[in-house]
């Protein structure tokens, strides 16, 4: 077949990129086309995202696209991260400033919510995982404290919706990322409407929920005369980047539960891909989420802190006078002693700390286990604690599915980080595959790619990736020590 182009816009929580996938119908070559920092805007003592500005960089990415590529681009898709959104009034306002998933205003909210309904009936009819930072926590909030500005809503879009609308026009909200706002039924596959009116949240903003692959429309006239692009199909991939990095998993077992994957970034999400949601009351104990994928797949998975921990440290070390590369600071974590002190990494001491170093040092200090002193001692101890959160949620999946878990795969861009993978299977005692480390943009471009007829099955697409992909495999070491390590660790989390 000719070659294909397909745009992803793939924006995550530290940089935001519009990449071109190259695709000849066997492999898929990605170029990125421009690359920009996202994070949070200090706003009156709030946090919030600046999308107008996200929308500008994107635009700029298109106009480059237009340049390189013209005729030969086939549609645009966009990806981001879950949880936040944006109200529209029904003329197509934004209703204030997104709010970034960090803002206080929800601190002391779920318990709130717990009040007027159990916890237990919020599993029911989400099935998610509970983390403050949930969209119906941060609607709650906003309900609290902003009351009239939710009744002046007429549409509730996620944010790569958001900016589908601003592409296209359309106003629906994509399966994948609907599933992270704690607020859509797993079974009934639509918005869980029963309890938005139990917590008087209004429900008419509350609009079609779509399917990966679906065609949303065509550029708006306006966005193809600025930015020089014909008026491309714009296609809703899996628009939550973790559905679509675990697209692009390259297991050969597709519709098994024998392999795990963690898309691995800012946040680690480790999970297993199942044909339902888990409902039970031992996944409601352990608190894990079922997030939507496609063809109607349901992630069970953990949300874990991640490389939050490590990224927080580099720029508390910089901002001390000492910058270090992550090369670098993976080099002396490597150096540092092992097994000195663990942190639970899901700790709300570490959400966003002033200061990362020294709170990962006041939680040992709070456990009286020996405080690391050094920078490389710090890492390690936050490298080292996080492959042992994963041996722990790797654990809970397998007693949740019945199945034993016979290899890991690590996608995104933590894949570069080979410490932490080399401990990953130290820690769990499983073999570790690595790659592809675009797994999200790529994930996004196969789903438009099979919108666009060019390839088939979901088996069909990680074929593809395999052949697109370079991928390392890291086999267990030391498995005793690490044995004996995750005894204590889960002691200490334990107190």
């Amino acid at each position: 077949m000719a070659e294909q182009i397909y745009l992803a816009i793939d924006l995550g929580a530290e940089s935001g990129r519009v990449m071109a996938g190259l695709f000849d119908g066997q492999r898929v070559k990605l170029e990125e086309l421009h690359r920009f920092p996202n994070g949070p805007v200090h706003l009156a003592e709030t946090m919030r995202w600046d999308l107008v500005r996200l929308w500008s960089e994107i635009q700029a990415g298109l106009a480059k696209a237009a340049t390189r590529f013209g005729s030969q681009i086939v549609s645009v898709g966009v990806d981001t991260w879950g949880v936040d959104f944006v109200l529209l009034s029904k003329t197509g306002e934004m209703l204030g400033q997104a709010y970034h998933y960090r803002d206080q205003r929800t601190r002391g909210t779920m318990e709130q919510t717990f009040q007027r309904v159990p916890r237990s009936e919020i599993f029911s009819q989400t099935g998610l995982q509970f983390m403050e930072i949930n969209s119906l926590y941060q609607m709650v909030a906003m309900n609290q404290t902003n009351g009239p500005l939710i009744q002046l809503a007429d549409r509730f879009l996620m944010i790569p919706d958001f900016f589908h609308w601003l592409l296209s026009g359309s106003r629906v909200v994509e399966f994948t990322n609907a599933t992270t706002s704690q607020m859509f039924h797993p079974v009934e596959r639509n918005w869980s409407f029963d309890l938005l009116r139990k917590l008087n949240l209004p429900t008419q903003m509350f609009g079609d929920v779509v399917e990966p692959g679906t065609k949303l429309g065509t550029l708006r006239d306006e966005v193809s005369r600025r930015t020089g692009l014909p008026r491309l199909n714009v296609v809703a991939p899996a628009t939550h980047d973790t559905a679509a990095a675990v697209v692009a998993v390259p297991t050969e077992n597709t519709g098994k539960a024998n392999w795990a994957y963690i898309s691995s970034g800012t946040w680690s999400l480790m999970g297993l891909e199942l044909p339902h949601a888990v409902l039970s009351q031992r996944a409601l104990e352990l608190n894990v989420t079922n997030e939507g994928g496609i063809d109607g797949t349901y992630r069970l998975l953990k949300n874990i802190m991640g490389l939050w921990l490590v990224q927080e440290c580099r720029r508390s070390f910089e901002r001390n006078g000492t910058p270090y590369d992550y090369g670098l600071l993976a080099q002396v974590a490597r150096d540092a002693k092992p097994f000195r002190a663990f942190v639970d990494p899901d700790d709300r001491a570490f959400m966003a700390p002033q200061e990362m170093p020294e709170a990962i040092r006041e939680w040992c200090r709070k456990t009286n286990q020996e405080v690391p002193d050094t920078e490389g001692g710090i890492v390690r101890c936050a490298l080292e604690s996080l492959a042992l959160k994963y041996r722990t949620v790797l654990g809970w999946l397998e007693e949740l599915s019945g199945e034993r878990v016979e290899v890991i795969h690590i996608v995104g861009g933590g894949t570069q980080n080979e410490l932490l993978n080399q401990f990953t299977a130290n820690a769990t005692g499983r073999p570790v595959i690595t790659g592809p480390i675009e797994a999200t943009a790529l994930g996004n471009i196969l789903v438009q790619a099979r919108t666009a007829g060019a390839v088939g099955s979901l088996s069909e697409i990680r074929s593809v990736v395999r052949a697109s992909s370079t991928m390392k495999r890291y086999e267990p070491q030391n498995v005793a020590a690490w044995n004996e390590a995750y005894e204590r660790f889960s002691s200490i989390l334990k107190k």
